[in-house]
């Protein structure tokens, strides 16, 4: 990854993230269907990577633009790279899935069954499922030219079928395809006397395909998916409604162009020739897999129930110490700011501060940004309900969310038909803020309560993600909190904050000024320091500045999950500056920035990642955390990432990283179990102290 450029390029950095992942997946000290997680999530990571990111350099190419990226990189050269390295990438992990989770799996009693492989009660069983559940949903298209292809979905998976030409046109090819319905399971299981042993759903079909063309003769069939491009803009500069607009970007992105075709095994040449020309493809864009395509469904495989030994131990979400069982939110919230650490601490109490909100008669009104949001969202309900029982509701659903656009879009609609005031999004900007404010009437006046939080409002991936929520009832953070809304919610222009940030207008501005306050301090002959933990980095005036603050001696410790397009550890340009990136069983998400200044610390947490979208076209907040005990809690997170040497790896100047092993007498140390461990030896001290204080229940008084 040399490159001259002060700059790493995003695109190979992303896919050093990927591998990254990857190498949890071949680590053989790892239970096998929890390398088999790892492996489904490079699955899933590298489909939206060609969906988005190679479909935006394909358009760029497609228009002639010649123009480097920050890394002196060209499109064309972009794709070039990307093509060999993930090329690469999907060889590592089919070998991985092949020669090291399958047999491991198989080992135990999980075992993927081919048609030579079925006996005979498994083969009888099989078939009977395909005459009766598959064969009445299958359709197989006959193609005679490919102008005839059909409109495929991104994603979905297909059979790509050649059958014996006709007697009377004995050199004439004839093709044809049978989609499979994606609402079909993808693993079929077999009777196996308490083991689990199971068919892929495309291998039953081809196993029996000979029923969907009776009377042909079937050369060969072969699994392919499309993957189309999901770069795709909303013309908001034009009028009309931005939900209708939305439906109609999204019809638009089942119809856009084939980026990548993936085969799944060899392919004769007829057949190959013959999808290249109905999806107007070239070998560039072509990926055998030399395995089951969709790696991603084997997610499913590796939550299944049982085979408990094939995983590590649970970690469940402990009870904030902070946080009594029968206790009201809003008194706990009165009595001092809360800091959760997710999903080491569980987000029901998160949860349970809306539907408090919704049930309690003295809350007024509940203010809250929904950005993505799980099927069944216990928030969704609580907002629902506030608003049927005579609550001022507000909500902006974020409809410009990428791959949740369908979602917001039923969450909005139902939200409205409920009676809360939905907004959805703003204009040219997406909003990506989390907070929510409750407005509660009480005996000594108005009371805002507060939410802000680094995650999602998704009590889902709040059990899969490490991120922070804080709680407060602090007035100059309610007030903020309400200028920010109104000013999203609203034509009012923005104002200056009493303690929070916002991006697209000053957010930018406010870490420029802060990284350049630790230079500044350092060329006086003060101490500078700024620690970091982001998913991204990517900003080149973020890294510029950073560049400068290192070359006036400023230490900088960057913990940052995925793509860094900073180069640490360059003479006389980052000398002082080092990456490290953590991956683990939980997904690093919180975003939290420390500058030392001057010995007056500023702790931040943040929704926001150093990266143009986010700073320039999202609405963000940075929030400061003034409370010593949650700002000293956050300074212990980031120096617990920094001593990470089990889990972390550290970017070498070149882009490429390398694993971090405990050296010389140092303890190992694995940033995830600490925090594990300190959740739970913090509730459970809650829990002993709370029997420690007795409180007699007495008698209600007497009604006179």
């Amino acid at each position: 990854m040399a490159n001259p450029a002060p700059l790493l390029n995003r695109e190979l950095s992303w896919l050093e993230f990927n591998a990254r992942v990857l190498a949890e997946a071949h680590d053989p000290a790892l239970p096998a269907l929890e390398r088999l997680k790892f492996l489904a999530i490079t699955g899933s990571n590298l489909d939206e990577f060609f969906m988005v990111r190679v479909g935006g350099l394909q358009q760029l190419l497609a228009q002639g633009n010649q123009s480097p990226d920050a890394a002196g990189l060209t499109a064309a050269e972009q794709l070039a790279e990307v093509g060999q390295r993930a090329r690469a990438m999907i060889l590592s992990q089919y070998e991985c899935f092949t020669k090291e989770i399958e047999p491991s799996l198989a080992a135990a009693g999980i075992r993927r069954l081919s048609s030579d492989q079925l006996t005979a009660p498994q083969r009888l069983h099989l078939e009977q499922v395909f005459e009766h559940q598959l064969l009445p949903v299958l359709t197989p298209i006959a193609l005679a030219t490919p102008q005839d292809f059909p409109l495929l979905p991104g994603l979905g998976l297909n059979l790509s079928v050649r059958l014996a030409p006709e007697k009377k046109s004995p050199r004439l090819f004839r093709f044809a395809i049978v989609p499979v319905p994606r609402g079909l399971p993808r693993f079929i299981p077999a009777p196996a006397g308490g083991k689990y042993e199971y068919m892929l759903l495309e291998d039953l079909i081809g196993l029996f395909l000979d029923r969907l063309f009776p009377g042909e003769s079937i050369v060969e069939n072969v699994p392919f998916r499309i993957t189309r491009n999901a770069d795709m803009s909303v013309r908001e500069d034009l009028a009309g409604d931005l939900l209708a607009r939305m439906q109609e970007a999204l019809r638009a992105r089942k119809q856009s162009a084939c980026v990548r075709l993936e085969i799944s095994r060899p392919m004769s040449v007829p057949l190959r020739s013959f999808l290249k020309k109905a999806l107007t493809v070239t070998d560039a864009n072509i990926y055998d897999s030399p395995g089951p395509l969709e790696l991603s469904a084997f997610m499913s495989l590796a939550n299944m129930s049982g085979f408990d030994t094939l995983k590590l131990p649970a970690w469940p979400p402990q009870p904030a110490p902070d946080i009594g069982d029968q206790e009201s939110l809003f008194d706990v919230i009165a009595r001092k700011d809360i800091l959760l650490h997710h999903p080491y601490e569980s987000f029901q109490p998160v949860v349970d501060l809306l539907e408090e909100a919704a049930d309690d008669p003295a809350v007024l009104a509940i203010k809250q940004i929904l950005y993505r949001t799980s099927r069944k969202s216990p928030i969704i309900a609580a907002l629902t309900r506030a608003a049927q029982k005579g609550k001022q509701v507000t909500a902006l659903v974020e409809l410009k969310a990428r791959f949740d656009e369908d979602r917001n879009i039923e969450w909005a609609q139902a939200l409205e038909q409920a009676g809360v005031q939905v907004i959805y999004g703003l204009r040219r900007l997406k909003v990506h803020a989390k907070v929510c404010i409750i407005v509660r009437r009480e005996p000594t006046g108005i009371r805002r309560y507060c939410h802000f939080g680094t995650g999602n409002y998704n009590e889902l991936t709040a059990q899969l993600y490490s991120d922070i929520s804080f709680m407060t009832a602090d007035p100059d953070y309610g007030a903020d909190a309400s200028t920010f809304f109104n000013t999203i919610t609203g034509y009012s222009q923005p104002v200056k904050y009493r303690k929070l940030e916002a991006a697209p207008i000053g957010l930018r501005q406010r870490l420029l000024d802060l990284i350049d306050g630790e230079r500044q301090r350092c060329l006086q002959g003060q101490p500078g320091q700024i620690k970091a933990k982001l998913n991204s980095l990517v900003d080149p005036e973020i890294i510029h500045a950073l560049y400068d603050a290192s070359q006036a001696g400023v230490k900088i410790q960057l913990n940052i999950r995925g793509v860094c397009c900073l180069k640490p550890g360059v003479p006389n340009l980052s000398d002082t500056i080092s990456v490290v990136s953590i991956v683990d069983r939980f997904l690093e998400h919180a975003r939290i920035f420390y500058f030392h200044n001057g010995g007056a610390e500023r702790v931040f947490i943040s929704s926001a990642d150093w990266m143009p979208r986010n700073l320039d076209r999202r609405v963000e907040l940075l929030v400061p955390i003034e409370s010593p005990a949650a700002r000293a809690r956050l300074l212990a997170i980031l120096e617990t990432g920094f001593q990470d040497n089990l889990q972390a790896r550290r970017l070498l100047p070149d882009g490429r990283y390398e694993r971090l092993t405990p050296a010389g007498k140092s303890k190992p140390a694995r940033s995830q179990e600490i925090f594990y461990r300190l959740a739970r030896e913090s509730a459970q001290q809650a829990r002993e102290h709370q029997y420690k204080v007795f409180e007699p229940q007495r008698p209600a008084a007497a009604s006179s």
